[in-house]
C-alpha cells in the first residue's frame, strides 16, 4: 500500500509499505479520509520521530476483523482514535483521561495518511466508534480536533452568556468558534494575524474578528460594552499572543491554554494583576471517548457545522502540497487528504 512518509514540513514522500496484517483482536481500515491537523506541522514536535506515517484525524471502512472481536463487522463506517485511556488509573478515575499514561502511549499503525490502517486491540476495545448514518466521511474527519475543543471548553467551564476571546483563528480557533455559539456564548471576538483567517472567523460565527498587530485588550473592551473577556482561549504558541490574552481577561475570568508553546518557552506573567483580579488559568490536552461521543452528535446533529471549513480536498499523492498549505498557513482552513483517490 502506499503512504505519505514524513520526514519534515518540506519532505513528505509517498513510499511503498506492506498492508498491515492484523491478529485475532484487531481490525484493518480502509482509510476514506484523512485531516491534516496543525500539530502535524508542529515541525519541532514532529521531526523528533521521523520518518514515520503521521494522520490521526480519520475516517473509513472496515474491511477484516479479528475472529475474537465481535462488536464491529467488515463494511462499518469508523471513526478510530489513535490515543486511548486505560480507564483504571487515578487520572482516568478523576476525569482527567488525557493524562492517563496509556493514553499518551497508544497509537493505531502506520498512521491515517495510508492507504489502510491497523488498529490495536486496546483501541478496539476503546477508541473505534461507529459513524452515524447521517455523518460522511468528511465530516468525520472532523471528529477528534472538535473532542480536544469540546474538552477545552468542559474544563474551562463556560457558561452561557459568557463573553469569549479565541486568539489564533486556524482550524482550533474556528472549531472554539462554532462550539462557543453552540453553547450560547455571549459576544465571541476572534484575533489572527492573517486577513483570509479574520475573514473566515467571521463567516464561522465570530462578532468581531480583530487584528493581532492592533490593541487587543482595547479592542475587546471596544467591542464588548467596556468589558475584558470572561473566557480566553489561546489556540496558539506563539508568546507575543499569549501575553495579549494574559491582558485581555476580566476580573473572575478564565484563560484556557489550548495550544503549548515549544518546550522551554518561558512566559512571563503579571501575576499580582491576575491574582487581583480572581483569574483562573487551566491547560487542555487531546480529547476523552466521552468527549468523541459528544463531538459525533455534535456534528449529527448540525449543531456544529463543519463541512464549510473544508478547503481543499486531495489525493494521496498530492499530500506534499497538503502539507505545504497547512504549515504556510495561507487561503486553506481544513485539508483533506483522500488515499483512495
Amino acid at each position: 500500500m502506499k503512504v505519505a512518509m514524513y520526514y519534515n514540513n518540506n519532505d513528505v514522500r509517498i513510499e511503498e509499505m506492506p498492508i498491515p496484517e492484523i491478529n485475532d483482536n484487531e481490525l484493518l481500515v480502509k482509510i476514506r479520509a484523512s485531516g491534516i491537523c496543525g500539530s502535524d506541522v508542529m515541525e519541532w514536535y514532529r521531526i523528533k520521530k521521523a520518518p514515520r506515517v503521521l494522520g490521526h484525524e480519520m475516517s473509513g471502512d472496515i474491511v477484516e476483523v479479528g475472529k475474537n472481536v465481535k462488536k464491529y463487522k467488515v463494511g462499518d463506517r469508523v471513526f478510530v482514535s489513535h490515543h486511548v485511556p486505560c480507564n483504571n488509573c487515578r487520572y482516568c478515575l478523576n476525569d482527567q483521561y488525557t493524562l492517563c499514561n496509556t493514553l499518551h502511549s497508544t497509537n493505531f499503525y502506520p498512521g491515517g495518511f495510508a492507504e489502510y490502517l491497523k488498529v490495536p486491540e486496546i483501541n478496539v476495545d476503546k477508541g473505534v466508534f461507529l459513524l452515524p448514518k447521517e455523518m460522511s466521511y468528511d465530516e468525520g474527519v472532523f471528529i477528534e480536533p472538535l473532542a480536544c475543543v469540546v474538552r477545552g471548553m468542559q474544563i474551562a467551564e463556560m457558561k452561557p452568556g459568557q463573553s469569549v476571546l479565541i486568539i489564533g483563528s486556524g482550524i482550533a480557533g474556528l472549531l472554539q468558534i462554532k462550539l462557543a455559539r453552540a453553547l450560547d456564548a455571549g459576544r465571541v471576538i476572534a484575533t489572527d494575524i492573517d486577513d483570509y483567517r479574520l475573514k473566515t472567523a467571521k463567516k464561522m460565527g465570530a462578532d468581531v474578528s480583530i487584528h493581532a498587530k492592533e490593541n487587543v485588550p482595547e479592542q475587546v473592551k471596544k467591542h464588548n460594552k467596556g468589558k475584558l473577556a470572561d473566557l480566553v482561549v489561546i489556540c496558539t504558541g506563539v508568546p507575543s499572543a499569549i501575553k495579549q490574552g494574559l491582558r485581555s481577561v476580566d476580573r473572575g475570568g478564565t484563560i484556557l491554554f489550548f495550544a503549548p508553546t515549544e518546550p522551554g518557552v518561558e512566559i512571563p506573567f503579571p501575576l499580582f494583576d491576575l491574582w487581583n483580579k480572581g483569574v483562573t488559568m487551566v491547560s487542555t490536552y487531546a480529547g476523552s471517548p466521552k468527549d468523541i461521543a459528544m463531538a459525533i452528535d455534535l456534528i449529527k446533529s448540525k449543531k456544529v457545522e463543519v463541512t464549510d471549513m473544508i478547503t481543499h480536498k486531495l489525493s494521496l499523492s498530492e499530500v506534499a502540497k497538503g502539507f505545504k498549505l497547512v504549515a504556510e498557513v495561507k487561503n486553506s482552513i481544513k485539508v483533506i487528504i483522500e488515499p483512495q483517490k
